[in-house]
């Protein structure tokens, strides 16, 4: 993942994340859950799907002990 994509899905999410438009609805989900808590719920679950992958995607892999010999101590 490039580092603009990065950048520019982080400043969606941090838009997202101001629910402003959620602010003052009283509608409960299944009847008990405020709409609030459900985005937000949402919400995390996306953002933490995100970092994971940006992790998982643009970490660099090195490991400076490994020289590429077996097992041997």
């Amino acid at each position: 993942m490039s580092r603009p994509v990065v950048i520019a899905i982080f400043l969606v999410l941090l838009v997202l994340h101001q629910d402003f438009w959620l602010r003052d609805d009283a509608s409960l989900v299944l009847g008990i859950v405020p709409i609030g808590l459900v985005y937000h719920m949402a919400f995390t679950v996306v953002a933490a799907s995100f970092w994971f992958a940006v992790v998982r995607l643009s970490w660099p892999y090195s490991n400076e002990d490994d020289d590429g010999q077996g097992g041997e101590q």
